[in-house]
């Protein structure tokens, strides 16, 4: 069996809490930390959110947070992201989710550009399923866009963070929501102007966004002053391309109807002749036993009902499991082949000595404007200058697989993910003697995780 094995540049500490061994980090919020694991019984791939509990005591934020996580765990959708199990430790809450190897379907528009109107009106057929299912049970999204439609490995849409992005959101007495929230460009006209709105006109609001994105390929409302976008969004000022349909045109025009009152419903859309053209509900079971023990046992003081996390300090080391889980098939010779998927990672690979990476790396963002915190064969570069989402902040780590092989891995921490990938090209334009020359060709391995 192939085994790549990667020497040791810094000690790494080997983490695993219960029966699931941590891996890298794949994303980080406000709350949160998500890090790839693997169950060690069974060898599935997970996700696993881990919540600060000090911090969400500070926000006063537990009852909430613990209310919506029992809530997730009703949700057995197969379009939607499933919560396995809640885990709890002293410090730290651990929310296992599924794991989705295909990556955004924002990197399939951003790499490829719009869809056929036929795969455009499957997405979205199933995200309509997702949502409806969801809002039946009272579970609203209030941040969905393309970064949040994950694709798992057949193809079909997996939504991401349903119920679980809404921690500051909260209902008051007339039984409107009250903060603000989601990406501007997708939000709805009452949540920009925080009248108090309904969760479910606000998703189908999004959802209008959405589809209208995989039909044409960009947003329908964008302007670089907020001010000036606000007043697009509110005014629902945005013009449909002419490769649009009729039937695509009349549909995306219901829904982003800036008045939630006279906006399009979602039993409205099932019954819209656009939509339903070849429309197959799945047909899935969702009505076994759901326990909550262990959503209460993680919050709770009781030791004996915490999980156990291990430490175990070794060399980093990247074995062929982790490398395979890197890319989004199972084919060894692709390993290093360049991709384009996965856009708020990337990585490549280099011949050169570890130390020399890391400086010339440094070297080639401080022109950029990006500060630098070096620490071993870590760094992170931040730009002070707030963009489109504040201000972007990249992660990288030098890895070693064999003795003069390293893969090089540069993550979007926080900010804009289109800013990382023109921040990405800009750098890349003066690494050209670090990336790994092969026959002559600079193999530059993008993959997005």
């Amino acid at each position: 069996m192939y085994r790549a094995k990667r020497a040791a540049l810094s000690p790494k500490v080997k983490r695993r809490v219960g029966k699931y061994e941590l891996g890298r980090t794949i994303g980080e919020g406000t709350f949160a930390k998500v890090r790839f694991a693997k169950n060690t019984e069974t060898m599935e791939p997970v996700a696993i959110k881990i919540l600060d509990k000090e911090k969400v005591q500070k926000l006063r934020l537990v009852e909430q947070i613990r209310r919506e996580i029992c809530t997730m765990k009703l949700i057995k959708h197969p379009n939607v992201v499933r919560l396995h199990e809640v885990m709890g430790s002293k410090a730290r809450i651990f929310i296992v989710l599924e794991y989705i190897t295909g990556g955004e379907l924002f990197d399939t528009i951003y790499t490829n550009g719009r869809l056929k109107e036929e795969e455009a009106r499957k997405y979205f057929q199933q995200l309509i399923n997702a949502v409806d299912y969801c809002h039946s049970r009272g579970v609203y999204h209030r941040d969905l866009k393309l970064e949040n439609l994950l694709l798992d490995a057949a193809g079909n849409l997996k939504v991401s963070d349903f119920g679980l992005s809404a921690l500051t959101e909260q209902v008051k007495a007339d039984g409107l929501l009250h903060t603000t929230c989601g990406t501007p460009n997708y939000v709805a006209p009452e949540v920009i102007e925080d009248r108090g709105y309904d969760g479910a006109a606000a998703d189908i609001w999004s959802c209008g966004v959405i589809l209208f994105i995989l039909l044409a390929g960009f947003l329908p409302f964008e302007d670089e002053n907020i001010i000036a976008l606000y007043k697009k969004i509110s005014e629902a000022q945005f013009t449909c391309p002419s490769w649009f349909s009729t039937g695509a045109k009349k549909l995306i025009t219901r829904i982003l109807d800036p008045n939630p009152a006279t906006r399009i419903t979602i039993p409205q859309i099932l019954e819209d002749p656009w939509f339903k053209k070849g429309f197959k509900p799945p047909v899935f079971d969702d009505k076994y036993e759901t326990s909550f023990d262990d959503v209460y046992a993680a919050f709770g003081d009781s030791e004996d009902q915490h999980v156990k996390e291990e430490t175990e300090h070794k060399p980093t080391s990247m074995n062929a499991f982790e490398l395979i889980s890197l890319n989004q098939g199972l084919n060894l010779d692709n390993l290093f082949e360049a991709k384009e998927e996965h856009k708020r990672e990337t990585r490549f690979t280099s011949q050169c000595p570890p130390k020399e990476i890391i400086s010339k790396i440094a070297e080639a963002a401080r022109p950029l404007g990006f500060d630098i915190q070096k620490k071993n064969y870590k760094m992170r570069m931040e730009n002070p200058k707030a963009g489109r989402k504040g201000n972007l902040n990249v992660a990288t780590e030098v890895f070693q697989v064999a003795p003069s092989l390293h893969v090089v891995e540069l993550k979007k921490a926080k900010g804009d993910t289109l800013e990382f990938q023109m921040f990405y090209r800009s750098l890349s334009t003066q690494l050209k003697d670090v990336v790994w020359k092969c026959g002559g060709k600079v193999e530059d391995n993008s993959t997005v995780a």
